[in-house]
C-alpha cells in the first residue's frame, strides 16, 4: 500500500542549540528517566516518497530482520546520537525538493551537501547505521508539526525512551516532548514496511498517506 500524498516537510536550518535533552547530560553511571516507548499499530501505507527511493535502492528496503529490542543508552552511545544529529544539520543546507530537483518528494542522501528533511533523516540514520547502531533501532518516522505541516524525523529507540533526531533543532529529545503528532514509521522488522503509531488518539493516518 503506497501513499499518494507527500510529506512537504519543512526544510528550515536548525537551531542553534545544545543537543542535550532538558539540560541533561548523559555521562558514564548517570540515566535518564526512562520514557515510555511509542506505541505502533499494524502495517500501514509507504509514503511515496519512501516507494520512491526504495525503486532506486532496493537492497536499502529489502533488509528483513529480527527486532532484538532497543540499544542499551550509555554514555557513549548518547554523545554519538548528539553528535550525529549536530554534524548532520550542520553540513546540508536546508532546500525544498522543488528548487533542488523541480519536483515534490524526492527522498535521497544529501551526497550534494543539501536537502530537506527526509535527506536530513536518511543521512542520519546511514551514518549511526555505520557506527554499529542497528536498523531496527533507527526508524524514519513521519509526523505533524503543531502548524498542521508533515514533517520526517528519526527515531532512534532506546533502553531509555525513543528519541528523536530532527534537522530543526540540534537538540535531541524524547519523542513524547516534541509536540509532533506522530503517525507512522518503518517497520523495525522490515526496512521496506511501514507501521501506524497510536497516540491515544483516533490518528488519521490517510491524510498524510
Amino acid at each position: 500500500m503506497i501513499s499518494a500524498a507527500g510529506v512537504r516537510c519543512a526544510a528550515g536550518r536548525a537551531g542553534v542549540v545544545l543537543g542535550l535533552m532538558a539540560g541533561v547530560v548523559l555521562a558514564a553511571g548517570s540515566a535518564f528517566a526512562a520514557s515510555q516507548p511509542m506505541a505502533t499499530g499494524g502495517l500501514t501505507s509507504q509514503p511515496i516518497g519512501h516507494y520512491d527511493f526504495c525503486r532506486l535502492n532496493p537492497a536499502e528496503c529489502s533488509i528483513k530482520q529480527r527486532d532484538k529490542g532497543p540499544e542499551q543508552l550509555t554514555g557513549g552511545l548518547w554523545r554519538k546520537i548528539v553528535a550525529v544529529n549536530v554534524a548532520v544539520n550542520a553540513a546540508v543546507k536546508p532546500m525544498n525538493d522543488i528548487d533542488i530537483y523541480g519536483r515534490d518528494e524526492v527522498w535521497t542522501y544529501p551526497d550534494n551537501g543539501e536537502g530537506d528533511c527526509e535527506d536530513y533523516v536518511l543521512e542520519k540514520r546511514r551514518t549511526l547505521s555505520r557506527e554499529g547502531v542497528a536498523l531496527s533501532n533507527l526508524l524514519i518516522t513521519v509526523v505533524r508539526k503543531p502548524d498542521g505541516e508533515g514533517h520526517a524525523v528519526l527515531t532512534v529507540r532506546t533502553s531509555k525512551g525513543d528519541f528523536i533526531l530532527d534537522n530543526l533543532t540540534d537538540a535531541v529529545r524524547q519523542w513524547d516532548e516534541t509536540g509532533y503528532r506522530y503517525l507512522k514509521r518503518q517497520s523495525a522488522e522490515n526496512t521496506g514496511r511501514w507501521v501506524s503509531i497510536r497516540e491515544g488518539q483516533a490518528t488519521l493516518v490517510g491524510s498524510v498517506k
